[in-house]
């Protein structure tokens, strides 16, 4: 990786982070100060966009993690499945958060129900993103089981010189 595509998504994530912080925040004062009309729940929403930028912020520190361990040249360790495994657990926290909204939200799409059913769509492809990553989990777990293999050849080959 690149110093500049380092430096590039790093400057994204601190973004993101930084927002993610900002929301949160704003959240939790209304949750403090705003007293509900009676004509949405939005106690629950608020609580819910916390959760929600909770799994955002775990997979930011985990792909920052992630970027790290790449910049070293040690990604294709043991340890970067902790990171991986964050990743694929915030992603499926997130899609659970947006079940929660469409739950949430559907009692009131009764006359247009078709919101509903395109949030539980939007769901559906968010688990599909954490099945992605799954994959290339996978793959990350070929390339250190090769890595551990080309390790031993090495040094196999290291004592008949």
């Amino acid at each position: 990786m690149g110093k500049l595509t380092v430096h590039a998504l790093r400057a994204v994530l601190v973004v993101v982070l930084t927002g993610t912080v900002f929301v949160q925040a704003l959240m939790v004062w209304a949750l403090a100060t705003d007293p509900e009309d009676g004509s949405l729940p939005l106690t629950p929403l608020r609580v819910i966009t916390i959760l929600g930028m909770v799994s955002a912020q775990v997979a930011l520190v985990c792909v920052w993690r992630l970027v790290t361990m790449v910049r070293r040249g040690t990604v294709f360790s043991h340890a970067a499945f902790r990171y991986v495994d964050g990743v694929i657990g915030a992603i499926v926290a997130a899609a659970l958060v947006w079940f929660t909204v469409t739950a949430l939200n559907a009692p009131g799409q009764r006359d247009d129900p078709g919101v509903t059913v395109i949030m539980g769509g939007v769901g559906v492809a968010i688990l599909g993103v954490a099945l992605i990553v799954l994959v290339l989990r996978m793959l990350l777990a070929q390339a250190v089981a090769r890595d551990v293999e080309a390790a031993q050849m090495q040094a196999e080959l290291d004592e008949v010189i």
